[in-house]
């Protein structure tokens, strides 16, 4: 039986390109001189609608299109991964708080958009994605596996690699020395690696005396 793998493919890819698109500088850019600086106030709260909204086709082709099953998790290695699952979503929902429910939403007042706080504490001192590492976990831990479900979960892992590289070039640029000295200290996906592999003595002394803090934004 043929399935909906390409398909689901083709839609998370024209789905992270309008994510990624709507994301930009340029969008909000060109929405201010529509609508004016008003605009943007609300432009979280409008892109995460447009999200949720193109997401659903997404989602609709996972459960619509011809599938088949790939594998189950037998019990209990079932509860294991259940339980793992259920870590990350609580890990999620601290790293929301951490950064603020409201701001994560779009709803928040004005005057506490701006001016911006990067968080580095709580969930965030130990990696600095958390949302996506749980993401990740929930998606590759799901019990059960389907060719649809596959598809999807490749494609969300590949739209993260690409997200990632475009937060991080938006982090620096809204924060400059401050996130790149965080960016030395705290590893970007897996907590503990900068352990597991030491910094060099040079990676170190950078660490302590970043030539970016001697810079002017």
């Amino acid at each position: 039986m043929s399935t909906g793998f390409w398909w689901i493919i083709l839609a998370m890819a024209i789905y992270g390109l309008v994510h990624s698109l709507l994301a930009g500088q340029p969008a909000k850019a060109l929405a201010q001189r529509w609508f004016g600086p008003a605009v943007q106030r609300w432009y979280r709260l409008f892109f995460n609608l447009v999200s949720v909204a193109t997401f659903l086709p997404v989602m609709a082709c996972v459960r619509l299109l011809p599938d088949k099953l790939l594998y189950r998790i037998p019990l209990p290695w079932m509860l294991g991964s259940m339980a793992l699952q259920a870590i990350a979503i609580l890990v999620a929902l601290l790293a929301v708080h951490d950064t603020g429910i409201l701001p994560f939403v779009g709803l928040a007042p004005e005057e506490e958009k701006l001016p911006p706080h990067l968080v580095t504490e709580s969930v965030y001192r130990y990696i600095r994605h958390p949302l996506y590492v749980c993401g990740m976990v929930v998606l590759w831990l799901f019990p059960v596996m389907t060719s649809n479900f596959l598809a999807f979960t490749i494609a969300a892992t590949a739209y993260v690699a690409v997200g990632i590289h475009l937060e991080e070039r938006k982090l620096r640029r809204d924060f400059g020395a401050a996130y790149e000295a965080y960016r030395r200290r705290t590893p970007m996906l897996i907590p503990g690696l900068f352990v597991l592999f030491p910094k060099t003595p040079l990676q170190a002394k950078n660490e302590i005396y970043p030539n970016d803090f001697r810079k002017k934004r």
